[in-house]
């Protein structure tokens, strides 16, 4: 599958007071200074055990459609003076950016992306990268959860009628990235190459005459292979008139209602009896990591996850912030800077990062070296990566590579990650 790209400027998608520092830099000739600024977490949001980095592809492409072309620029009259419109006009960045590349998992204080640049061009990024940051990868951490609790039954995306028609789209890709084996959605589909998959709505049951009826048409459309929804009336009857009319060979039943966990097994029994073994359950409604746990010992093949994944299961961003960490004093020479308001401390200087780990290859720690990098004992993993030089993407890769490093970034953290109940990082952040 190729997928499909859009071309339109992303130049807008920020914040007015990105721009009035512009202005008000370039008019101090403070604005072409070296500057490095840093994005990352503070903390990780409240009981999680780690984050997962998501959104990285997407803001590389964002990036490359920064550009203040002629409508952009009429639609910033008033905002800034025409110096200012006429610097933006030219606008290219120029520097270089590293990273925590996508679906690495992450914990407080890790420089997820290192930006060096001008003042002028780097702060002009900071709500773009936020933004999709912030929401990629609050998705992704849910749903690197909800796998996790799935365990080997494949988890299906189904949340865009839960939220914004554009936020649905980087939803079902950060969900793949975290392990998500498919999405409803079909603009992800496009786009990303996201595998799509759905079959009917209880709608379509409803349009028929008898259910009988509905399951026909249906098989004979889609297939023996295809799942039947099953709880529009009665179950019980529906399961025995799905098999009547599929046979043995019905690929699997959806239940959208009632106790999961028990309808499950009244639906396994009869399914077996008829001779539908190989017949899946798969079941949807409102499930969250914790309603996938409690699911672990009912015979159920596979979950639909739609409200809670998108809205990030209660955690719908991650607190990420973008902080300037240095920048050019006299001499040339870079000095570092930090923000010291109460409760929002940040770290001054240009930051280097590894994933410590004991010699059986489980993460023991964050390292974070400020100004250098730290010493690599032997069997460390060094986590940023190359993603724009020079100005030129670098760091581009396709999705599927994401998809696998996040399954073995989260394969080396300490089993405590894999608890579903409220606690502290499972890996400790040290900077030195």
């Amino acid at each position: 599958m190729t997928p499909v790209t859009r071309h339109r400027s992303t130049a807008l998608l920020t914040d007015h007071y990105e721009l009035t520092m512009l202005q008000a830099a370039l008019r101090a000739g403070t604005a072409h200074r070296r500057a490095v600024f840093e994005l990352f977490p503070r903390r990780l949001p409240e009981g999680r055990r780690y984050g997962v980095v998501a959104g990285v592809g997407r803001a590389l492409d964002a990036l490359e459609e920064f550009r203040f072309d002629d409508e952009v620029l009429a639609a910033l009259d008033g905002v800034v003076d025409r110096f200012t419109r006429d610097w933006l006009a030219d606008f290219r960045f120029s520097g270089d950016i590293w990273g925590y590349p996508e679906g690495e998992t992450y914990f407080a204080h890790s420089p997820l992306l290192v930006v060096e640049s001008t003042f002028a061009e780097a702060v002009l990024l900071e709500t773009l990268l936020l933004s999709i940051y912030n929401h990629d990868s609050a998705i992704a951490s849910a749903a690197s959860r909800m796998t996790s609790a799935a365990g080997d039954r494949p988890c299906i995306e189904m949340g865009s009628r839960r939220t914004h028609e554009e936020a649905a789209v980087a939803c079902a890709r950060a969900a793949y990235v975290a392990g998500f084996e498919a999405s409803s959605n079909l603009a992800a589909r496009a786009r990303y190459g996201v595998p799509s998959t759905g079959t009917s709505a209880h709608s379509f049951t409803l349009l028929h005459d008898t259910e009988k009826q509905a399951f026909t048409a249906q098989v004979d459309s889609l297939g023996r292979g295809t799942t039947l929804l099953v709880d529009t009336y009665d179950v019980a009857e529906a399961v025995r008139l799905a098999v009547e009319v599929a046979g043995p060979e019905l690929g699997a039943v959806r239940l959208d209602s009632g106790d999961l966990g028990v309808l499950a097994h009244e639906v396994r029994a009869p399914l077996d009896v008829l001779g539908a073994t190989g017949t899946r359950i798969v079941v949807t409604s409102d499930l969250d990591e914790f309603a996938i746990a409690a699911l672990a010992a009912a015979p159920v093949d596979g979950y639909g996850v739609g409200t809670q994944l998108v809205t990030g299961s209660g955690h719908p961003t991650c607190g990420f912030v973008y902080k300037l960490v240095a920048r050019e004093g006299r001499a040339d020479e870079m000095v570092s800077v930090a923000k010291r308001s109460h409760d929002k401390i940040s770290v001054g200087g240009r930051k280097y990062a590894l994933r410590r780990l004991d010699a059986h290859g489980v993460a023991e720690t964050e390292v974070i070296g400020v100004g250098r990098p730290p010493s690599d004992d032997g069997n460390d993993r060094s986590l940023l990566v190359p993603l724009v030089s020079e100005g030129k993407v670098v760091g581009r890769e396709p999705l599927e590579v994401a998809r696998s490093r996040h399954a073995a970034a989260r394969a080396e953290l300490p089993v405590a990650a894999q608890q579903m109940s409220k606690g502290e990082p499972v890996i400790a952040t040290r900077h030195i």
